[in-house]
C-alpha cells in the first residue's frame, strides 16, 4: 500500500510539473549581435530537477564549443546563458541550426528529444561494464560475429582499469533487433563470460535490451559511476597525478550550500561531463558560472543535495571530488588516434580489433558508426605493454587493412604536458561581495 502511495505521489508531482511547463513555456532567446566572438543562447523556463543537463545536452550533441556559461535557477524558475561557437569558433550562423534550438529548447516537453538521443526499436543496446585489459573490445566483437550479430553503432570508454561499452547491433539476416529471449541469454552469457576475465575480484554487468531509447554518453557515464571507476587505488590506469584536475568542494553556510571549483584543461564536451555527474549524484546547481575562453577552463557551482542539505561531511565530499575527477578523465583519449572510414560490411569490427591485438595494440576508447552503408570508426590505442605506438607497426596495419581507409590523426590531447600554471579563480568573486566558507573545519573567508 506504502508503495502505491508513494508511485501515485510521484505520479502527480510529474503531472504537475508538466502543468506548470504547459503553463510557462520556455523562452529561448538567441542574440548574435552583443557578442563579438560568440553566439549568446538564453534560455528561461520553470525550473525542475535536470533541466540545466538536458539544456547542455541539446548544445553539446550539436557540437557546440561552450566558452561562457552563466547559471541561475533558485526557486521555481531557471535562467541559462550559454556563449558558444562552432568547432572552428565561429559564431553560429546556420539559421536551419538555429530553428532546432529554438524548437528543442522552446518545446514545452522535454528537451530530449535531441539528436543524441536514439530509438533502439529497429536494434538490440547491448550494454557491458568490467575489467579492461588488451584486446578486451576485439574479443567482445567477435563473440557478437559469431553470434551472427552487425554492429551497427558502438562507443567504449576506459578508464583507471575498468571498461564500459554501449554497442547496438542488428540480426545479420533480418537487419532488424535481436528478440527471441532464448538468443539474447545466449548473447548474455558468452559476454558475461570474457568480461569476468581473470577479475572475479570485481563484478561484471551485461544488459541487453531490444527496445527503449538511450543517450549513450550520458548512459556511459551513468555505468562507470555505477561501477565505481571513480576509486582510487584499483590499479595502474595511466592516470598520473600530474594529468589530475584541480577540483574543490567548500561548504558556504551563510547561503546553506556548498561551492564546487574545477581548474582543468579544456576540451570538447567538458561542461555536459561535470553537468551530467553533478546531475546523476543528486545534486541541483542554482548557481553556476563558467569561464572557457583560454586553454584552461574554469568552473564554479553552487549547489545542494536534491534534500535541500549542502555537502554533509567530509567522506561526501571526497567521493564528489573523485567522482568529478572520474568525469573529466573518462574522455581524456589516451594513445594514438585512428580513423577508419570504408564500406561496411558483417564482420568488419571483428577483422580490424582482431588485428590491433594480434600487433599489441590496446584500445583505449573508440567510437563506431554506421551511416548509408558507411563505417565510420573513431580508435583510440597505445601499445599494450605501455610503450609508444611504434610507426612501423601502425604503418604494417595501414597496409594490412588498406591505407587510403585507415589513417592516422592528430590527437592534441595525448599531450603529457601539465597546463599553463596560472592563479585560481574563484568566478563567483563579482558576483557576491563577501563570503564565509568552512572546508569541514578548515575556515577560510574570501572578500
Amino acid at each position: 500500500m506504502e508503495t502505491t502511495n508513494r508511485t501515485y505521489s510521484r505520479n502527480m508531482e510529474d503531472e504537475y510539473q508538466k502543468f506548470i511547463r504547459r503553463m510557462n513555456p520556455p523562452r529561448v532567446v538567441i542574440d548574435n549581435e552583443s557578442c563579438k566572438n560568440a553566439t549568446i543562447i538564453q534560455v528561461d523556463s520553470a525550473n525542475k530537477h535536470g533541466i540545466l543537463l538536458e539544456v547542455v545536452q541539446v548544445l553539446t550533441d550539436l557540437n557546440f564549443i561552450v566558452t561562457k556559461a552563466y547559471i541561475s535557477s533558485d526557486g521555481g524558475w531557471f535562467m541559462d546563458v550559454f556563449n558558444v561557437t562552432d568547432q572552428e569558433g565561429n559564431k553560429i550562423r546556420d539559421q536551419g541550426i538555429l530553428d532546432y534550438i529554438q524548437k528543442v529548447l522552446g518545446s514545452d516537453t522535454s528537451f530530449t528529444n535531441s539528436i543524441g538521443v536514439t530509438s533502439s526499436t529497429d536494434r538490440t543496446v547491448i550494454e557491458l561494464t568490467g575489467s579492461d585489459r588488451p584486446g578486451l573490445l576485439s574479443e567482445v566483437c567477435a563473440v557478437l560475429t559469431h553470434l551472427k550479430c552487425n554492429v551497427l553503432n558502438a562507443e567504449v570508454w576506459t578508464h583507471n582499469t575498468r571498461a564500459a561499452f554501449i554497442v547496438q547491433v542488428t540480426d545479420n539476416e533480418s537487419g532488424s533487433a535481436v528478440s527471441d529471449p532464448d538468443r539474447l541469454t545466449t548473447i548474455k552469457q558468452m559476454l558475461s563470460y570474457i568480461l569476468e576475465g581473470s577479475n572475479k575480484a570485481r563484478e561484471a554487468k551485461t544488459s541487453v535490451v531490444s527496445h527503449g531509447v538511450v543517450h549513450t554518453e550520458r548512459r556511459l557515464h551513468q555505468m562507470m559511476l555505477a561501477d565505481r571507476d571513480y576509486e582510487r587505488g584499483t590499479g595502474g590506469g595511466g592516470d598520473g597525478d600530474t594529468r589530475r584536475p584541480e577540483v574543490n568542494v567548500v561548504n558556504w553556510y551563510d547561503k546553506d550550500c556548498s561551492v564546487v571549483s574545477i581548474r582543468c584543461k579544456d576540451r570538447p564536451k567538458l561542461l555536459f561531463d561535470t553537468i551530467c555527474t553533478l546531475t546523476d549524484m543528486e545534486y541541483i546547481v542554482f548557481h553556476g558560472h563558467v569561464d572557457a575562453e583560454g586553454p584552461e577552463a574554469y568552473q564554479e557551482y553552487c549547489i545542494r543535495h536534491v534534500d535541500g542539505s549542502p555537502v554533509k561531511s567530509e567522506a561526501e565530499r571526497e567521493r564528489m571530488i573523485q567522482c568529478i575527477e572520474a568525469a573529466i578523465k573518462r574522455r581524456v583519449s589516451e594513445g594514438l588516434k585512428l580513423e577508419l572510414c570504408t564500406t561496411d560490411r558483417v564482420g568488419l569490427l571483428s577483422d580490424v580489433t582482431r588485428i590491433f591485438r594480434e600487433n599489441s595494440l590496446t584500445v583505449t576508447r573508440a567510437e563506431v558508426a554506421t551511416r548509408s552503408g558507411k563505417a565510420i570508426n573513431t580508435f583510440y590505442v597505445r601499445d599494450a605493454s605501455g610503450y609508444s605506438v611504434d610507426s612501423k607497426i601502425i604503418e604494417s596495419i595501414r597496409k594490412e587493412i588498406g591505407q587510403t581507409m585507415l589513417k592516422v590523426k592528430n590527437n592534441p590531447q595525448d599531450s603529457n604536458t601539465s597546463p599553463q600554471e596560472s592563479p585560481t579563480r574563484f568566478l563567483f568573486g563579482g558576483l557576491f561581495k563577501s563570503k564565509s566558507f568552512v572546508n569541514f573545519g578548515l575556515v577560510r573567508s574570501y572578500s
